[in-house]
């Protein structure tokens, strides 16, 4: 390494290292979130500082990334009433790891099935199956889950409760569409026609107007009316006083 000059290292830990040069430069790094909360998924790392062309922030690699083992209850890829397609915890490339697929039975010991690829296609039978999947990387477990295959009666009575919370929700969904192209109908019926909306509220304001002006003066006239009976007799009494002198 010549001297006086040192390479840039990448901190990988997340802590700042400072790197001795000419100028000092510093790199610092962040990781993004993981993409799964169990099992196996894969994270962004991010580079805060020392970016090529002068970016604040960019992106260095992809890695893995861990959680917990246990996955609980997963969901098949797809399913009919004849079938399903039930997915281990994997990422890419697929081969990576090793499955072990297991068929679990109440107070006996479970069934290790021949089937060591990531997805396990099975049939359904009488009666409702537990299938477990785990998912090893160099002999050690990284992520486990566990799928219930249901009869075909089971899975029929499923799909016929669905529909009622399906047709509220569609009618839901409905009422909004038509609220919301009423609306913008009204808007655009306001924008084209403006000024002729524009007249008609004018109109209106100068009746209201004209309106309160009317009944301004019909106030003054009533006042004025209410108070000349009261200078009448006034006006009587100075000619009676001047008539006896």
């Amino acid at each position: 390494m010549p001297s006086g000059l040192e390479e840039n290292v990448l901190v990988l830990q997340g802590a700042p290292r400072k790197i001795t040069s000419n100028q000092t430069v510093v790199k610092e790094v962040e990781f993004g979130m993981c993409t799964v909360t169990c099992g196996v998924g894969i994270r962004e790392v991010i580079l805060t500082n020392g970016c090529p062309g002068g970016e604040s922030k960019c992106i260095v690699r992809v890695e893995e990334c861990r959680g917990p083992v246990d996955c609980g209850w997963g969901r098949p890829v797809t399913e009919s009433l004849d079938s399903v397609r039930l997915p281990c915890v994997h990422i890419s490339p697929v081969n990576r790891f090793k499955y072990v697929w297991k068929l679990l039975r109440p107070d006996q010991q479970p069934i290790i099935l021949a089937n060591d690829s990531a997805i396990l296609e099975v049939r359904r039978e009488v009666h409702p199956l537990i299938f477990e999947c785990a998912t090893l990387d160099n002999n050690e477990i990284i992520a486990t889950v566990k799928f219930t295959v249901y009869t075909t009666s089971e899975l029929q009575m499923k799909r016929s409760a669905r529909p009622d919370t399906d047709a509220v929700l569609v009618f839901v969904l409905t009422i909004g569409v038509v609220i919301c192209i009423f609306v913008i109908f009204i808007l655009i019926f306001l924008i084209i026609n403006w000024g002729a909306v524009k007249s008609f509220w004018g109109e209106k304001a100068s009746t209201t107007e004209i309106q309160s002006e009317l009944s301004s003066m019909r106030y003054k006239d009533s006042t004025s009316l209410d108070q000349s009976p009261t200078e009448i007799p006034g006006n009587e009494d100075d000619a009676l006083s001047e008539w006896n002198e």
